[in-house]
């Protein structure tokens, strides 16, 4: 999608009130964690009850500064309310169902994740906020030689998505910045298609044996790397509508098997991996993301998996993850 605009980077954030949609879901949890960590004022959005995730990214129980509300992004007009309520100044909008949610239930998958992406464009131009709404995309946009050519009927959704966010800066002046992560890992990560590697890991601070369901090569990054980028984006000042695709380092699976294994200190062979690479490419150029945002922000692969096992490893003793079955 084309760039229009410039941004700013702002000093602190004085009077800021989040929206952030699907805050019980993994990258959700996290950037509320963020937030919160910043002194922001967070009201949390979702449909659903239950808070593993937050009890995951927050471990303490510390959550100063979050409200939780329930509420569906479907209901346009709810959403205006609750904008306005608020007085929210900034949105964070991550609420969707995932690709094997979206297979399932391909109907209900377009209604939450391109008619809910509209209502909440449609809310931030209703309630006239002078930032930028900040919603996640997908890899999942690209075909598996990283052309626009999805293969599944989420990524076919969040490629409507970027449109509707570019035509809405046209039509409406409501300004976007949309961001794709690929392979998402980390504590938390628990539901969609490639959060295997993340249970893997999960198996491993188990000490036992899991296999991922899938080979090739994938572009990672880490859970609170990815939250800080979708903050650092919605700290802009920005007129305009781009995405742009999160940077990571890119690996084998084998490779990241054998990261998970030295992590953990399993035996060999504990962890493995089967089966065809994902339906997208394994590496897109995350150059414009770093640009925006003056840096990129996230670790190596091997300080992620280390640190994903170790708070793993707590999650584990403190009851708040449980053992995955074997794979």
């Amino acid at each position: 999608m084309p760039s229009a605009g410039a941004e700013v980077a702002e000093e602190g954030q004085p009077g800021r009130r989040y929206l952030v949609t699907g805050v019980l879901g993994a990258i959700g949890a996290w950037t509320a964690k963020t937030l919160v960590d910043r002194g922001c004022a967070v009201i949390g959005l979702d449909l659903g009850s239950s808070r593993h995730r937050l009890d995951v990214a927050f471990e303490t129980g510390e959550r100063h500064g979050l409200t939780l509300v329930e509420g569906d992004i479907t209901d346009l007009d709810a959403l205006e309310r609750l904008l306005a309520s608020e007085g929210i100044t900034n949105v964070i909008h991550l609420a969707a169902l995932q690709v094997p949610f979206v297979r399932e239930q391909p109907a209900l998958g377009a209604l939450v994740n391109v008619v809910g992406t509209a209502n909440v464009l449609e809310g931030a131009l209703r309630a006239g906020l002078a930032t930028p709404v900040v919603y996640a995309s997908s890899i999942a946009v690209f075909g598996p030689t990283g052309d626009g050519d999805p293969k599944t009927l989420y990524g076919i959704y969040k490629r409507t998505n970027e449109a509707t966010a570019a035509r809405f800066f046209e039509d409406y002046g409501v300004s976007s910045i949309g961001l794709r992560p690929h392979t998402v890992y980390g504590p938390g990560r628990d539901q969609g298609l490639t959060s295997a590697p993340t249970v893997a890991m999960l198996a491993a601070a188990g000490r036992l044996p899991y296999e991922i369901p899938f080979g090739g090569r994938a572009q990672f990054q880490y859970l609170p790397d990815v939250a800080e980028a979708f903050v650092r984006a919605s700290e802009l000042d920005r007129r305009g509508a781009s995405v742009h695709t999160l940077d990571g380092q890119s690996a084998a699976i084998a490779e990241v098997v054998e990261l998970i294994e030295r992590a953990s200190g399993v035996d060999p062979g504990t962890i493995t991996s089967r089966g065809e690479p994902l339906p997208f490419p394994g590496e897109i150029d995350g150059s414009s993301f770093v640009e925006l945002v003056g840096g990129s922000v996230n670790r190596s692969l091997a300080d992620g998996v280390a640190d994903s096992i170790e708070r793993l490893r707590r999650l584990l003793t403190q009851g708040l993850v449980s053992p995955p079955s074997a794979g």
